[in-house]
């Protein structure tokens, strides 16, 4: 059996459709965590469609949303990752593995770009035993491709992406820049007041700069240039170790060297 992790994204969606032309037991998995926007509903039926196979949700049993989780565990994000992630995504997987017991790979979506191919690295050295498998990278496919590939496939993407975010992540991800929430602040004000208030109550902020802490509700509507922010995709691996310093095979990767299977 093959487990496909989809994640309403771009990348993901095409790395489960390209799965199933590759395996025979292939079984597809959303985890669901309460602080997506509206759409993804939309967009997962879709590609239920597209795949002519339904994609099985699971989701936590112990939070409702990333909000429930910060103002319970009173902890945002730290060196280790963020509470969120661990709680509604990385405990989920967890569970679903033990109640499954063995699996022959888990496909991911990262895409063909030079850090994700960094984070299938990582995460392979890290992660052995999920038995990680990466059609994007082995078939040189951007997330640019894999839009055009839904487009033709006449499955409209995410409103997220839309809206000018480059993830479909969680509304209000708590490891988005200053600008990424100061776009927050203009398109989901409820969702930023939220947490803001939340901000205060736990004393911990999603952002900081070199003179420490900063406060949404300090944040300055100035600060930041969301173009220039780059923000991965929140997987179910947020806490891969190193993730930021780039791995040496990831150069020899891109120049097909030598294939993503065969790293170590």
């Amino acid at each position: 059996m093959i487990i496909a992790w989809f994640s309403c994204g771009v990348t993901s969606a095409v790395a489960c459709k390209i799965a199933l032309s590759l395996y025979d037991d292939v079984q597809i998995y959303y985890i669901e965590t309460g602080s997506g926007h509206p759409d993804n509903t939309r967009f997962l039926s879709d590609c239920e469609r597209w795949y002519n196979r339904p994609i099985h949700t699971i989701r936590s049993d112990k939070y409702l949303n990333v909000e429930d989780v910060l103002a319970k565990k009173r902890f945002i994000n730290g060196p280790t990752g963020a509470a969120c992630t661990f709680e509604l995504k990385k405990q989920v997987r967890y569970k679903l593995e033990k109640e499954l017991g063995n699996w022959d790979g888990q496909v991911w979506g990262f895409d063909f770009d030079p850090k994700e191919i960094n984070r299938a690295i990582r995460l392979k050295q890290q992660y052995p035993d999920t038995k990680p498998l990466f059609p994007l990278i082995e078939r040189q496919i951007t997330k640019k491709d894999a839009m055009g590939m839904l487009w033709k496939a006449g499955i409209e993407i995410p409103a997220m992406y839309k809206m000018g975010y480059n993830n479909n992540n969680c509304i209000g991800c708590v490891k988005g820049g200053m600008g990424y929430w100061n776009k927050i602040r203009k398109d989901f004000p409820e969702v930023f007041n939220r947490m803001a208030v939340i901000e205060r109550e736990v004393s911990a902020t999603c952002l900081k700069d070199k003179s420490g802490k900063i406060f949404l509700d300090e944040l300055s509507p100035n600060r930041g240039e969301i173009p220039e922010e780059i923000m991965p995709d929140c997987s179910l691996i947020c806490q891969i170790e190193f993730q930021g310093i780039i791995d040496r095979q990831v150069e020899r990767v891109l120049k097909g060297e030598i294939h993503i299977n065969d790293v170590t």
